[in-house]
């Protein structure tokens, strides 16, 4: 059963910090400093990839299409964050709110797959340096983020379908500040089984399929490293991973803590606060990790902001 005129009348009331009347304000201000932080990090990093010829490697070809993945992410749940914070009124219409999870879940999807690919690369540039240009050419390049999106459009295909053939029959009130799966289906009054299970099986297979190539490949790449005889060479090929080993154990983590716990009255406020760190706080991180440590990046910002003054 496809969503019918009764379940477009059906809304939903994202009350996320409501309980919190005297925090409204200040978190306001937070998130929109932080959603300011993530749209300058993300489209700045984009636009420095781009001019700087330095960066015109795979890596960081990866890492621009990391940064526009989660410029949309948070673009699509920060906005309606900051507006649930300074009005009465909460709701949401189930067709929005469906919306919202889809567009999400393409996000979240390609996200996990970028991040693989870049493990990946990682992978072919320290085990396998010589073959790296061959192995690592722009056309695979453009095949593997090609995949990684269209993976992420087809799972998310395949979440909201399992949502439209369900039935909604009451206003439902969410804990919670965006529209997930789970609160999703609870406000379902139809079988929600087939559903269930659909979820259980593809958000097993992303994360477990996506963390197994992460992790095999860094196996590979701690063997390698341990091999060097050089101690230089041996950091060398360290800090070339430590970004994005910051940035996936952040993601992953965040991931694992949230969707292991049980999600029982007392933990509420856990789920809340892990929910703003991954949807809000964590798109804003990326930039600023992959940034802080390279200086063809800093350089390059140190151009443009001086270019910026000197146009002053």
């Amino acid at each position: 059963m496809m969503i019918t005129e009764k379940n477009h009348s059906v809304m939903f009331i994202l009350s996320g910090f409501s309980e919190y009347p005297e925090l409204q304000v200040p978190l306001f201000l937070l998130f929109l400093i932080i959603y300011a932080v993530t749209v300058v990090g993300n489209l700045g990093m984009i636009v420095i990839i781009r001019i700087n010829s330095k960066l015109h490697t795979p890596m960081y070809f990866f890492l621009k299409h990391l940064s526009f993945v989660d410029f949309c992410y948070s673009t699509i749940v920060t906005p309606k964050l900051l507006e649930n914070l300074v009005v009465q009124d909460r709701s949401i219409s189930i067709k929005a709110c469906i919306s919202q999870f889809s567009i999400g879940v393409t996000c979240v999807v390609t996200e996990m797959v970028v991040l693989a690919v870049m493990a990946y690369d990682r992978f072919v540039a320290i085990c396998y340096p010589l073959l790296y240009p061959i192995s690592m050419s722009p056309k695979l390049c453009a095949v593997l983020v090609t995949v990684a999106y269209a993976w992420g459009i087809i799972s998310s295909i395949i979440f909201t379908y399992s949502l439209l053939i369900v039935s909604f029959c009451v206003t439902k009130i969410i804990n919670n500040f965006v529209c997930e799966y789970s609160v999703i289906l609870s406000a379902s009054c139809s079988d929600k089984h087939f559903s269930e299970t659909i979820f259980f099986i593809f958000a097993n297979l992303n994360t477990l399929s996506t963390l197994i190539i992460i992790l095999t490949s860094y196996l590979f790449i701690f063997v390698t490293i341990l091999k060097m005889n050089s101690v230089s060479g041996r950091y060398k090929a360290f800090s070339t991973c430590a970004s994005h080993l910051t940035a996936i154990t952040i993601f992953y983590g965040t991931i694992l803590l949230l969707y292991c716990i049980p999600n029982s009255q007392n933990s509420w406020l856990f789920v809340e606060v892990g929910s703003v760190f991954y949807i809000v706080v964590i798109p804003m991180l990326n930039p600023l990790i992959y940034s802080l440590r390279n200086n063809d990046v800093k350089e390059t910002f140190k151009k443009l902001m001086h270019l910026k003054i000197i146009s002053q």
